[in-house]
């Protein structure tokens, strides 16, 4: 099918003012809002809030007691206006401007470990149920559970290691919205990754953040990161 250019036109002009994102964005946000509290939410004058919504046309509808709230195309919309963040803050990246960019969390970067795991613990289930591999481990094969768990672990940062050494994000940090880079500015190489993801093996991860705690500097939540001279941005502050 065509694409008619003239309508992908008409709709990056409509998404090219920052107010109109951040209306679509509160929206998103609250769900419904009246025009009262877009005008007090966005501290803009009715007249210039009322432009703005009458541009949104399509992307926004009113419910029946006059509140706005965002169409199917609006939330389009939303994803729209997240990737092109995300890849203007990449761009920042890749132009060494890291330093602009705020740190991730250590909540948000708990959660995209988390992410991450729960993918290797589903594929590698997947895989034991498949070939068998948990099939005929008795009570006291403790010695054949030992090995499944180490190499559970390998997986785990062999995964990271690569994902993260190809593009700087696993597949949790890419939900989340976060990224790895070098604190030198430099390209981030796999090397960097094999070392800051072996503080992720879960035996050592206690004490990769503990002693990550006492360095007392917000870039090395983990020891790793200040080892392998990285550390994890947020991508959508």
């Amino acid at each position: 099918m065509a694409i008619d250019q003239e309508n992908v036109s008409k709709i990056l002009s409509v998404l090219s003012h920052p107010l109109r994102r951040e209306i679509l964005i509160i929206l998103n946000e609250k769900t419904e809002c009246s025009f009262t509290d877009l005008v007090n939410a966005l501290n803009v004058g009715t007249a210039k809030l009322s432009f703005h919504i009458r541009s949104l046309s399509g992307l926004l509808d009113q419910t029946f007691d006059g509140k706005y709230r965002i169409t199917k195309m609006g939330e389009n919309a939303i994803r729209i206006i997240k990737d092109v963040e995300t890849w203007a803050v990449e761009a920042d990246l890749a132009a060494g401007a890291s330093t602009s960019i705020p740190l991730a969390s250590l909540k948000k970067r708990a959660f995209a470990f988390f992410v991450d795991f729960a993918v290797i613990l589903s594929v590698f289930a997947i895989a034991a149920v498949v070939t068998g591999l948990f099939s005929s481990i008795a009570a006291s094969n403790t010695f054949r559970l030992d090995i499944n768990i180490i190499l559970f672990f390998i997986v785990f940062w062999v995964y990271s290691t690569l994902l993260e050494g190809f593009a700087g994000q696993s597949l949790g940090k890419r939900i989340i919205g976060l990224a790895v880079i070098r604190i030198d500015g430099k390209k981030l190489f796999y090397d960097n990754a094999a070392v800051r993801n072996f503080g992720k093996i879960i035996p050592i991860l206690p004490f990769d953040l503990l002693i990550g705690a006492r360095l007392d500097d917000k870039r090395f939540l983990r020891y790793f990161d200040k080892f392998a001279g990285t550390t994890v941005v947020d991508l959508r502050p």
